[in-house]
């Protein structure tokens, strides 16, 4: 059973002062999440990504279709104690330290001391919040505290996390940790559905992912079958190059970057790199890779979106 299901959800808000006018934020949007899986929500500003996720936290109420939490509506009690959330923008009382926070928050889910204590430690760890335990988060940076929402979302040791944009705000460090806390709870086979517009980080750690403009779901599915849509040539890596070996080699390939002892080409045909690899090998030299070059998920992004704007709803 899928531990998410959303089932032609749509969502419709009215904008404009005098006439309204209905705008469709989501759009018969269908999809569903597999347990233990990080699944990757992606869309453009505006395509409907925190919309569904403030659907599914019971902040919005669709205007048609339905979805599913564990096997649970949406409006279920007991489903809630078995989920965290992060929202996009999170703010929390800033009168307060993290480790004030989180013991309050853990009190709120019925831990008790010393189990909360050590919780608590040991959240703030994993966030990078040890040496700030004591400091009022108002002299929080944004990406510190979107570090203790983090921190909060998974206070409860959920089944499922819900995270929009989680990587808001940090630094490269920060991100890494993020990534690292999210594989750690696949590890934990924890469920992890996250939007997010920083696509390396998707690349780098999500199962599946799906696109969505203009409230419509443009595309699911595992990214290696995604970005296999083609192949736009290959990149080949030798090493025992001479200078004088430059002139030639430029007649194979259509880069060519020398980068310390090895050599970096990007070959498109087929043809031309099975010449330049006759080449190498009839000079002895060293072949370090040869890898095919692929869109990355940022470049297959762009292309699949288009312009991303969300259009009103025809009143035909």
């Amino acid at each position: 059973m899928p531990v998410v299901e959303i089932d032609n959800l749509t969502k419709d808000f009215f904008v404009g002062f005098w006439k309204k006018r209905p705008v469709r934020a989501l759009d018969h949007l269908s999809l569903e999440v597999h347990r233990g899986e990080i699944f990757g929500f992606l869309g453009p500003n505006g395509a409907g990504k925190s919309t569904t996720l403030k659907i599914l936290m019971h902040l919005l109420h669709p205007t048609s279709g339905e979805a599913r939490i564990l096997g649970k509506p949406l409006d279920s009690v007991t489903m809630r104690r078995s989920i965290g959330y992060l929202p996009e923008n999170p703010y929390f009382y800033d009168y307060l330290t993290p480790a004030e926070l989180l013991t309050y928050m853990g009190r709120l889910f019925g831990f008790r001391q010393p189990e909360l204590g050590r919780k608590v430690d040991s959240l703030l760890d994993q966030a990078g919040l040890a040496d700030a335990r004591h400091l009022q988060l108002r002299k929080f940076s944004k990406g510190m505290v979107q570090r203790v929402g983090i921190a909060q979302a998974i206070l409860n040791d959920p089944d499922v996390v819900f995270l929009d944009e989680p990587m808001s705000g940090l630094d490269p460090l920060g991100r890494m940790d993020v990534r690292r806390i999210i594989t750690s709870l696949k590890a934990r086979g924890v469920t992890v559905f996250f939007s997010s517009h920083i696509l390396p980080d998707v690349e780098a750690i999500c199962d599946r992912v799906a696109i969505l403009n203009r409230g419509r779901l443009q595309e699911i599915g595992a990214l290696a079958d995604i970005l296999k849509v083609r192949i736009e040539g290959h990149e080949v890596i030798l090493a025992g190059w001479t200078p004088e070996m430059l002139e030639s080699l430029q007649e194979f390939c259509e880069e060519l970057r020398p980068m310390g002892d090895r050599l970096h080409l990007r070959v498109d045909a087929p043809e031309r790199l099975e010449k330049l690899l006759a080449f190498a090998f009839a000079r002895k030299l060293e072949l370090i890779s040869v890898n095919p070059v692929r869109p990355s998920l940022e470049e297959y992004f762009h292309s699949a979106v288009g312009g991303g704007r969300t259009e009103p709803i025809s009143r035909n």
